[in-house]
């Protein structure tokens, strides 16, 4: 069951996984904790349980995080956008999911599931947060978004059928635009045959897990550094600690887009480190030479308590850590690089895995102090 108790560790740790997208977790969880606290605590339920008969809704939000902050979701548009995929599909769901394990983007199904009684998949279509819709481990896996529903708060309602993932986001972006940059939506509806193939199993429990050892609540806390357990627990990669020295970012097309310039601090001293966005980090690089890129997570981190950061709450000024992360293996696959790697968001640079970088990194940093 997740109770109110639990909600705060979830969000940070789909926080971190979330690489700086996914929507607000404050809000978010401000918005789970009351309906939990309304309705009882929610079924969370394994991924290898569903059977075929089951129908899931992976219920989120679309748009730029920094206006989700701002327009903040009402509790109808859920709602509204659940009887809406009943009437879209003329099936009755029994159960949600997330679409995405990002800050925000894990907390409304948690509310969803709260507000139907419905019992809550320990999955979601990404591993991560990732800023299009097509960008789903449904896709990868050769399914179509099929029967697709959208609402906003002004009481719109759009059903459609995209021929191809690519479509469904074409076509939701441009309506996500239009219903003031943000929008309550539910694609990917699958039976539960299709959800244990395809999903990627457990990453609430592994992200309420993150959130407990960076609230010094885990079972197996040590007296070592947040990060270092951190780093240990999800096989990461610490990779630069700096100072923001210069920020950019704005929205555009639906998304908040920009980059980070970082001065390096204690044993980064002396570099610098550039990230970008597109409301999720998706490039790194340290002194011009890359260190971790799309679809491996790039997550930072305040550099005191490893709580992390997102890209619409990162400051001039913040110390932070960035953190790589290897993403879930069908990423990693030649239609995983070719739906979410750099060269798509336009990049002009090869992916290469982050643990690869690190190692070439910390070599190059050797050498350096040995001459």
């Amino acid at each position: 069951m997740i109770t109110v108790d639990d909600i705060d560790d979830i969000a940070i740790g789909a926080t971190v996984l979330g690489t700086g997208g996914g929507g607000d977790p404050h809000v978010g969880a401000l918005i789970a904790k009351r309906l939990i606290g309304m309705y009882g605590a929610v079924t969370l339920m394994p991924v290898e349980e569903l059977t075929a008969e089951d129908f899931v809704l992976p219920v989120g939000m679309i748009g730029a995080p920094s206006v989700s902050v701002e327009r903040i979701m009402a509790e109808s548009e859920l709602v509204r956008v659940i009887e809406l995929a009943e009437r879209a599909t003329g099936r009755k769901p029994t159960a949600v999911m997330p679409i995405e394990v990002g800050g925000g983007n894990s907390m409304v199904p948690i509310a969803a599931a709260a507000l139907t009684g419905l019992p809550l998949v320990d999955a979601d279509a990404m591993g991560r947060a990732f800023p299009e819709s097509q960008m789903v481990s449904f896709h990868l896996a050769g399914y179509k978004p099929g029967a697709t529903v959208m609402v906003d708060h002004h009481g719109n309602e759009v059903m459609m059928t995209p021929v191809t993932g690519p479509w469904s986001e074409r076509l939701a972006r441009a309506i996500t635009t239009e219903m003031g940059g943000s929008a309550t939506m539910i694609d990917y509806m699958f039976g539960g045959d299709i959800v244990r193939e395809a999903a990627i199993p457990g990453t609430l429990t592994l992200a309420k897990r993150i959130g407990q050892l960076l609230s010094g609540r885990g079972a197996e806390r040590t007296d070592a550094a947040l990060l270092e357990v951190l780093t240990d627990e999800l096989g990461a990669f610490h990779l630069f600690d700096g100072k923001v020295v210069d920020l950019e970012r704005g929205f555009d097309a639906g998304f908040t887009r920009g980059k980070a310039m970082l001065d390096g601090i204690g044993a980064w001293k002396g570099s610098q480190y550039e990230l970008r966005f597109q409301n999720e980090m998706l490039l790194a690089l340290r002194d011009g030479q890359l260190s971790a890129v799309t679809p491996d997570l790039i997550c930072i981190l305040d550099a005191a308590t490893a709580h992390p950061i997102t890209t619409e709450t990162l400051r001039y000024g913040n110390r932070i850590s960035v953190v790589g992360i290897p993403a879930d293996e069908r990423w990693r696959t030649d239609i995983g690089i070719e739906t979410a790697g750099p060269r798509y968001f336009g990049f002009d640079v090869d992916w290469q895995p982050v643990e690869q970088l690190s190692a070439q990194s910390r070599s190059a940093s050797t050498d350096r102090s040995a001459s």
